[in-house]
């Protein structure tokens, strides 16, 4: 029952029996569910592509590619691009590497662009389903990280780099600091394939020095096996079940007038209850033919090339109606890098990638605004960086950390606003620079918490850990 504990340390948090250890300093005190001051959100659902998306064919797109393509940088008007001081931001993990894969030859976009929606925000024809969205969506054009090798997905979620370890993660820190929504289900759900293991792996989604309590739960889009090793067995009849837990309890709650204090006895007790009823609730959320043939054509459950990244976006919609706080969807492990690593054949590579997940997210989207859920939903669209302005072997793209987008909906988050902005070639982040933690901080604000008066002691954090919430992009 280990998967049962993820759920089960807040529950008990709120019942006062996990508590501060002895060293925390007097006046200190673990958080109780309760946000720090009035949210705007409630739930948050992080899509992230794995591999590293080019900004330049999908959110922020530069026509002066088209127009100097097959010319050196050092060729065209833009030259002081690679004199920029940003690049000292760089933390080398491949040291044979010293020009940080910095691509000198122009290459031109790889898929058309245009205005969409009412705010006429450029957005690549990859995106056309997402293009009807557009106008609930804040792109922000300015992120930058330190990593150029796929450590940086690692980085995305703990805001520091790979050679510095394992930190606890965006999602760990929403459970730890939030209370539960539904004692039935876990409050931070993973689905699709995790980054691998060269890249950060568990620790993608992992709660580090928070306690595994605050580890996101692994969940597959299977109605039959959602949770490994959660259920008895195919030869236990559910009532046979029901028994042995009601026999567990009339004993455990007579050790309890014996040994009325006894944390460990009532943390006990609960485990059993709720991996009891966990087994019923999750299989539930994962039970597709309650919803509507139309819903399933939404979420392009219709349509091979969509049907599973869309099962996951629909599965992250019923998760958040029941009352879970946090759901990480992966797109793109594939034991390595991650399938959005264009280092070549780039527009068979991205044009496939967008079609498996532009539908889904849009109906996503979609489904969450109809449903009056969008307010309170905040959905995140990231990336570990982009892609360079120049070409690897005549067709790809390399690693690209100085300038990269990621976009944000709803939540109380603005709508049709393209916010900061890279150079004319797509180089550097220049207007509004927005390290990977703003976007945490962002999230964090949204749902009523402050990342100072989450730090535990004993763990000092540093000030970009922190990060700064992004005014500009909240209504």
């Amino acid at each position: 029952m280990g998967f049962t504990g993820l759920a089960l340390g807040a529950m008990l948090h709120r019942d006062g029996i996990v508590r501060a250890g002895d060293a925390a300093p007097a006046g200190w005190s673990p958080p109780d569910g309760r946000p720090h001051f009035p949210p705007r959100a409630k739930n948050v659902i992080w899509l992230f592509m794995i591999g590293g998306t080019s900004h330049l064919e999908t959110f922020d797109p530069k026509p002066a590619l088209n127009r100097y393509a097959g010319k050196t940088i050092a060729e065209t008007p833009f030259a002081d691009s690679l004199k920029n001081k940003f690049t000292d931001n760089l933390r080398l993990l491949v040291q044979d590497d010293p020009d940080g894969h910095i691509r000198q030859v122009l290459y031109p976009l790889q898929a058309g662009y245009r205005q969409r929606g009412q705010s006429g925000i450029e957005l690549s024809d990859w995106w056309p389903q997402l293009g009807t969205c557009i106008d609930d969506i804040a792109v922000v054009r300015s992120m930058w990280t330190t990593d150029n090798d796929h450590g940086a997905q690692l980085q995305f979620h703990t805001g520091r780099h790979m050679l510095e370890g394992q930190f606890p993660t965006i999602g760990s820190w929403v459970h730890y600091g939030l209370g539960s929504l539904n004692d039935d289900l876990p409050q931070f759900v993973v689905m699709g394939t995790p980054i691998a293991d060269c890249c950060g792996g568990l620790g993608g989604h992992g709660a580090s020095y928070l306690g595994p309590e605050h580890d996101g739960v692994q969940l597959s889009v299977d109605p039959l096996n959602p949770l490994p090793f959660a259920a008895p067995g195919s030869e236990v009849f559910r009532e046979e079940q029901a028994s042995e837990f009601a026999l567990l309890g009339r004993l455990n709650r007579l050790s309890a007038v014996k040994y009325p204090d006894d944390p460990a006895l009532r943390a006990r007790i609960k485990s059993y209850e709720l991996a009891f009823r966990m087994q019923m609730a999750v299989p539930e959320v994962l039970r597709f033919d309650d919803e509507p043939p139309a819903c399933h054509r939404l979420y392009g459950l219709d349509r091979d090339v969509t049907r599973s990244f869309g099962q996951m976006c629909l599965s992250a919609r019923r998760l958040v109606e029941r009352g879970v706080r946090f759901v990480q969807i992966f797109h793109g492990s594939n034991g390595g890098a991650g399938a959005w690593d264009a280092h070549g054949g780039l527009r068979q590579n991205h044009a496939g990638q967008c079609a498996q997940v532009d539908r889904p997210i849009a109906g996503l989207l979609t489904d969450l605004k109809q449903r009056g859920m969008l307010d309170e939903t905040i959905v995140v669209w990231a990336t570990e960086f982009g892609r360079t302005p120049g070409s690897q072997g005549g067709d790809g793209r390399d690693h690209h950390p100085f300038g990269f987008s990621a976009w944000m909906a709803g939540g109380g988050i603005k709508g049709g606003i393209a916010h900061g902005a890279t150079d004319e070639l797509g180089f550097h982040a220049v207007v509004d620079r927005h390290y990977v933690t703003d976007i945490h901080a962002t999230l964090l604000h949204q749902l009523g918490l402050d990342p100072r008066r989450l730090e535990v002691p004993g763990h000092k954090r540093l000030e970009i850990d922190f990060g700064t919430a992004i005014r500009e992009i909240i209504a």
